[in-house]
């Protein structure tokens, strides 16, 4: 992609907190990377013995309403490695039924999903079908993509609702469906669409999303907003605002953290967390922010300072396994096979993110392929989400 064009041009000239970019992504250990392997075929077998036999898709409930999302997660894990995927006629077919199943869902609006979340439904399945190089799915993600730019909050959404000038907190932004509150949770699922479906990073879809980035990012010479003011710490907050009657006072799922400024004044602000740190460094590499812009080095500076694959930094258990999704998505995206972190007795070492990734989850996997719950915040108690998760992860470690 064009942003690795920019990062290897610059490699070796410009470091980061330190560290000289680098060409590839996640370069594991030979050991690690059988082992990833290993790990990846047995979550594949488990996934598809959850597949419904009927419909094709996963976590099908006969009454609905369904999330058409679960299924193309398990389909953006089964189909990182396209070899992988046509490996035998069995996982074919499994693939084919389940890209049916996606198909269904698509509503006369070009939304992918069944009465409910219709964005989050609708960015995840139009990234899975974005893979296969058919005319139908050429058709359905043209319409998906259409239907998408209808949601984020503009100075020309032709919807009065989501019309919105630059100076909004909700500018850029994008929720669950409707006018409800944008969040940065959404928005990573928003950007990982585009770049699937081949987005252009100068497109203003994408444009525009960088303004609602920048004011989740707490640092006060990048974020607007007055919840950011006096803050350093770089990483990222989940939204400018926790509903549509308080806005512009910033949300994080974190809650408060001790920040002491220059003239020594301890102050309370949001705080930063891993899952939406590595999500809006991850929308920042799409983008091809360069390298040495603001953005990009204090959230790189956040993530060397918060360095831990233990938990999702910040939250604890919470949302371990979409930690996992975003962290190598970031890191494999942004091309550093090794990171320098800073350890707590404030020293510096390297580390090899993706050998640490592999083996983190696989102390997580179970005998049968599935993945081990550590906490049932927003449906990390389910074994298909979770392996789903699970299985992209390595797919950046792989791939």
């Amino acid at each position: 992609m064009e942003a690795m064009k920019r990062l290897v041009a610059i490699a070796g000239a410009l470091a980061v907190g330190g560290v000289a970019l680098a060409q590839t992504g996640g370069q594991p250990s030979d050991e690690r990377l059988d082992q990833a392997r290993q790990m990846r075929d047995k979550a594949a077998s488990y996934l598809l013995s959850q597949q419904d036999e009927d419909t094709g898709g996963w976590n099908v409930r006969p009454d609905g309403p369904n999330l058409p999302a679960i299924t193309s997660l398990a389909l953006l894990g089964m189909t990182a490695d396209e070899a992988f995927a046509q490996r035998n006629n069995e996982t074919k077919a499994a693939l084919d039924t389940a890209y049916e199943y996606v198909f269904s869902m698509q509503q006369g609006d070009g939304g992918i999903y069944d009465r409910i979340l219709p964005q989050y439904n609708t960015a995840i399945s139009l990234a899975a079908i974005s893979r296969l190089d058919t005319q139908r799915a050429d058709d359905a993600a043209k319409k998906a993509l259409a239907y998408l730019r209808t949601l984020q909050y503009s100075e020309d959404n032709p919807n009065p609702e989501l019309q919105v000038s630059r100076s909004h907190a909700f500018y850029g932004g994008i929720g669950y469906g409707g006018s409800g509150r944008p969040d940065n949770s959404n928005m990573h699922m928003f950007m990982m669409a585009l770049e699937e479906a081949g987005v252009p990073s100068d497109d203003p879809a994408v444009q525009r999303a960088l303004v609602f980035l920048g004011r989740t990012q707490m640092d006060d010479r990048i974020n607007d907003m007055d919840y950011a003011e006096g803050s350093r710490q770089g990483g990222f907050v989940y939204a400018t605002s926790p509903n549509g009657e308080q806005v512009g006072v910033g949300e994080s799922k974190a809650n408060m953290i001790e920040e002491t400024l220059d003239d020594g004044t301890v102050i309370s602000r949001l705080r930063c967390y891993g899952s939406m740190t590595y999500a809006g460094f991850k929308s920042y590499v799409y983008a091809d922010l360069p390298a040495d812009d603001l953005r990009v080095t204090q959230a790189r500076k956040w993530i060397s300072e918060n360095y831990t694959l233990k938990e999702n930094p910040g939250l604890g258990a919470e949302g371990t396994y979409y930690f996992f999704l975003t962290f190598s998505r970031a890191l494999d995206a942004f091309g550093e096979p090794t990171l320098e972190v800073v350890t707590d007795e404030g020293s510096t070492r390297q580390v090899n993110w993706a050998d640490d990734l592999v083996a983190r989850l696989a102390e997580l996997q179970n005998e049968d392929g599935s993945f081990r719950s550590v906490n049932d915040r927003w449906m990390e108690n389910d074994p298909v989400l979770i392996t789903a998760y699970a299985m992209i992860a390595l797919g950046e470690v792989l791939d």
